[in-house]
């Protein structure tokens, strides 16, 4: 398994605990780490280059998360998220991402607007070459936007976790050709609702897009990415 030092990663923004718990969380939602599988101390701590300290702080804030169970005596074992989850994560983010929508109507700066709309226009000539992997990015990259463009720290935290918990399934997502243009034709129509301070078209389009994802992923089975089968040791 190859190492990864987490110690070596330069950044103000988390403590060495924070690294850690966030590298952890990565790999779960990432699939690196499959729904019931034991989380080893020891080995998750060699692997990143840190005692077992931190990696048993990680393990009780992901249990927080609802990501991890801890099982007194017996270990901790990875929950992940469920196809349940997925829904009643895209059924509350297309209510938050309206809201951010229409607060980025009033609080957008000047610089973001054009990057939205850089955004937007980039996504459209990669779709044109078929380069989907600079679509996912970009598609990425223009929730980030809209998150920062509320100016609410906390609603852009909430929805930046809800990004990062359905990686996978968007992953899978916007590996499909018609939906990734969609996606992006959608991403146009917030974009344009936010110039022109429509708060009530921002909101209304911005929770379209996220209804429209979700019913995606259900036409297409991509949900069944997270199922599997119930083998999670009991507290007996």
């Amino acid at each position: 398994m190859e190492s990864y030092d987490v110690k070596s990663e330069v950044t103000d923004k988390f403590s060495l605990r924070g690294r850690v718990f966030n590298k952890i969380r990565e790999d779960i939602l990432s699939g690196k780490y499959k729904e019931h599988e034991e989380l080893k101390e020891v080995a998750i701590g060699e692997e990143l280059g840190v005692s077992r300290t931190p990696v048993r702080e990680a393990f009780r804030q992901l249990e927080l998360e609802g990501l991890i169970k801890i099982i007194p005596n017996k270990g901790a074992y990875v929950t992940g998220i469920t196809t349940k989850d997925v829904q009643d994560i895209y059924m509350i983010r297309s209510l938050l991402e309206g809201l951010c929508a229409r607060w980025a109507t009033e609080h957008i700066t000047p610089e973001q607007m054009d990057e939205m709309e850089e955004n937007v226009y980039l996504a459209e000539f990669h779709a044109s070459k078929g380069h989907l992997d600079q679509m996912a990015e970009l598609d990425n990259r223009f929730h980030e936007i809209l998150y920062e463009a509320c100016d609410s720290k906390m609603l852009e935290h909430l929805l930046k976790d809800f990004h990062a918990y359905v990686l996978r399934v968007r992953k899978k997502t916007l590996a499909s050709e018609q939906r990734s243009n969609a996606s992006n034709n959608e991403h146009r129509k917030i974009m344009e609702a936010i110039k022109a301070k429509d708060a009530d078209l921002a909101d209304q389009v911005a929770h379209q897009h996220m209804i429209n994802a979700y019913e995606n992923m259900i036409k297409n089975g991509l949900c069944d990415t997270y199922d599997a089968p119930d083998n999670m040791p009991s507290k007996e």
